[in-house]
This record gives structure tokens, C-alpha cells and sequence, in this order.
């Protein structure tokens, strides 16, 4: 095709751009599809619990992955500060993900077990009183809260419906292990457990 056409018919060099762009896009996207390490779970990694389903559900609402991303890149400065860098086979159980790229506070991929569950307690209702430097707002009604158990079933069938591999037993006991829980408790129980099975990996 004429070189000169092309650049003088913008409909034309529409058309080719977009043709380009998808094949690009699918000649990088479709073969991840295919790939066990980008599809399949890394060894030991199992769904969230009702509590900790609870607390990512609440992380979510409130915007804490605004804040906070939770995807380690594979270069040394990231990883020696927070630990084995990011693989796929650790997020297939997540809808959605929460990787995000912005970095107001620190990454939490591996934060789990780095702080006492008192420690967590103290942040979430004064940052500063642990962190001193720390912009992040105070989230005291966590604290007063009660998680509404009769939703966390519904969540767990939903999720199992994108291949989530929830069992019955899990579904039919998650109301019972959330009842007159905290939001506090359940926010906690999910930060702990972030990252755990590559943290001391390096």
C-alpha cells in the first residue's frame, strides 16, 4: 500500500493502527492464558477464609489499595526492601486483583506476619502513634463495626462461580465464622496472611 495513501486518509490509518495494536495485543496476552505459571496456584496457596474474605472486602471499600499496592517488582531495590518479588500463581484466587501501582504507604505483599496483630490494632486507630511520620488516616470505626454474616456465603458462591475453589463445607460454615465478628478482626486477619508462602523466599 502506497505510503503516502496511508498517511493522508486518516480512516485508512485508523483502520491499520487498530489492526496493529490488536495483533500486538493478542501475540502478548493470549499465550499467558496458556501458561501454568500465570494460571495454576503456587504450591500451598489456598482460598481465603470467611474472615479473611471479610477484611479484603472491607480493605477494598476502604481504598486502602489506593494507598498500598501489593505487587513487589523483580528489581534488588524492591526486593530488599519487601521481599521475593511478585509471581502470578499467588493471585489466581483474587477477584479482583489488587496489585496497583501507587505507593503513598508501603507495599504490602508481604506483610503478613511482620506485625503483631496489636501493632495492627494501634495503626488502624492511631497511625501515628506506631509510625510517627505517618499521613495515613485513622479508621476507628473498624472498631465498632460487625461484619454481616449472612453475606459472606453469598460472596464465597459467587467467587466459586470464577473458579474459586470453595467447598460446600466452606460455604455452609462461613456465617457461623464471621457472626459478631469486628471489622478490625477480619481486616487483620487478611493483612497476616498477605504474602506468606514466597515471604522468606528470595
Amino acid at each position: 500500500m502506497n505510503h503516502d495513501f496511508v498517511e493522508k486518509n486518516i480512516f485508512v490509518m485508523l483502520v491499520l493502527t487498530v489492526v496493529a495494536i490488536s495483533f500486538g495485543g493478542l501475540v502478548e496476552i493470549v499465550p499467558l492464558f496458556f501458561q501454568k505459571q500465570t494460571t495454576e496456584p503456587i504450591e500451598g496457596l489456598k482460598p481465603l477464609t470467611a474472615m479473611q474474605l471479610e477484611g479484603r472486602d472491607i480493605y477494598i471499600r476502604e481504598g486502602c489499595n489506593n494507598c498500598h499496592s501489593q505487587m513487589i517488582r523483580p528489581l534488588r531495590a524492591e526486593t530488599e526492601r519487601y521481599g521475593h518479588y511478585s509471581v502470578a500463581g499467588e493471585f489466581v484466587y483474587d477477584h479482583p486483583f489488587l496489585w496497583g501501582s501507587k505507593r503513598t504507604g508501603p507495599d504490602l505483599a508481604r506483610v503478613g506476619g511482620r506485625y503483631s496483630d496489636d501493632w495492627h490494632r494501634a495503626h488502624m486507630m492511631d497511625p501515628r502513634s506506631v509510625v510517627p511520620e505517618s499521613n495515613m488516616p485513622a479508621y476507628p470505626w473498624l472498631f465498632e463495626n460487625t461484619l454481616r454474616a449472612e453475606l459472606t456465603p453469598k460472596k464465597m458462591q459467587a467467587l466459586r462461580m470464577v473458579g474459586v475453589p470453595y467447598t460446600d463445607d466452606d460455604i455452609a460454615s462461613a456465617s457461623v465464622a464471621v457472626e459478631g465478628k469486628k471489622e478490625i478482626d477480619a481486616l487483620i486477619e487478611y493483612l497476616q496472611q498477605l504474602g506468606l508462602l514466597l515471604r522468606h523466599k528470595r
